[in-house]
């Protein structure tokens, strides 16, 4: 429907240029000239410059100027405007000799050649506006075409990431919950249907590409009282999440990689450690913040993966652009995580 209305738009606008260029000359003189000067001087030469237009905007161009056949293309346009210029000229020839066998008066223009090469070289015109046309036309399919292929390339990455999240989410949290097995058998009861409300937030209310904010806040509170369970009181964790209204969107997942990267390299099994984040919305900005000990692996600790930074750095690249700032340091055996995004 919407590429039906926009050829009707076009055909439309052809024709009101065609209109203007037609009647213009005769409006111009106040509807005092007669008919068959403006017909042989002015429409005659339009109705032929519209034959070389219409011939090369509708099949030549596309037929061998697009295809790479350069030489053939040039050679049927002269041969074209050189018949075109001819009959032109034959036409404008037995109009003056009618003009001339009624009024023995009049005689004929002086340099008579140059007159014609000069009427020849302005059928070279619409040539050059039918390649100027086609050619934009041809660049805005070609870059809508792009951004199409770009949009499903987006889409695909952006589903794979996502595919590629949640089985490392779902196994750390297998992990949680395997943990307290022994020890807490009510607890890991518990914690199963802490789990099933995070999976299903994952499965049925993460597949848009953005959400409310508010929801994903509280995916995040569960995840980490989740992960609280694990700890013995050695490991302190702190969260300060604002409750903000259902127009401030995110998308998902993303801050979960920088909770899940905290709880991996913030916790020591001997010494006391201290986990702290933060989230605030700022000016039409979503500001993250995690401060944890740093506790870096050894080469021998094989825990983790290491795609979940990988993945959060893919992600943010995909959807936000130069949009957002990530700022991971170091500083004092701290480890703080920055992330910046714009609200959507």
């Amino acid at each position: 429907m919407h590429f039906t209305r926009n050829k009707r738009i076009l055909i439309l606008l052809h024709l009101m240029v065609w209109a203007a260029l037609f009647f213009t000359p005769y409006f111009l003189a106040g509807g005092q000239v007669e008919l068959s000067p403006v017909a042989m001087n002015t429409w005659v030469p339009l109705g032929l410059y519209a034959v070389i237009f219409y011939l090369n905007y509708l099949y030549l161009i596309n037929a061998f100027l697009f295809k790479k056949k350069n030489t053939v293309f040039i050679l049927i346009n002269l041969v074209l405007i050189g018949l075109l210029a001819f009959l032109n000229y034959e036409l404008k020839e037995m109009y003056l000799e009618h003009i001339l066998a009624k009024n023995k008066t009049i005689e004929r223009p002086p340099h008579e050649g140059l007159f014609i090469y000069l009427n020849s070289i302005t059928f070279v015109v619409p040539l050059v506006f039918a390649l100027a046309f086609k050619t934009i036309e041809k660049w805005k399919k070609d870059e809508t075409r792009t951004q199409e292929a770009e949009k499903i390339k987006l889409e695909s990455e952006l589903q794979y990431l996502r595919y590629q999240l949640q089985p490392h989410f779902f196994f750390n949290s297998l992990n949680n919950i395997y943990s307290l097995v022994d020890i807490a058998p009510d607890q890991a009861k518990e914690t199963i249907h802490s789990l099933s409300k995070l999976m299903r937030y994952l499965l049925y209310e993460t597949a848009t590409e953005y959400v409310p904010l508010q929801k994903e806040i509280d995916f995040l509170k569960t995840y980490i009282e989740l992960m609280k369970l694990r700890f013995s009181s050695n490991v302190i964790v702190n969260y300060s999440f604002p409750t903000v209204s259902g127009d401030v969107r995110i998308a998902p997942l993303l801050i979960i990689t920088l909770i899940e990267n905290a709880f991996k390299h913030g916790i020591s099994s001997t010494e006391l450690s201290r986990i702290d984040f933060k989230i605030s919305v700022e000016e039409e900005t979503i500001k993250f913040v995690s401060v944890n000990n740093y506790y870096p692996k050894d080469a021998t600790d094989q825990s983790g993966s290491g795609i979940g930074l990988l993945n959060l750095d893919k992600r943010l690249q995909l959807i936000y652009g130069n949009d957002h700032k990530l700022k991971i340091d170091v500083q004092n055996d701290l480890f703080i995580s920055k992330l910046n995004i714009p609200v959507r």
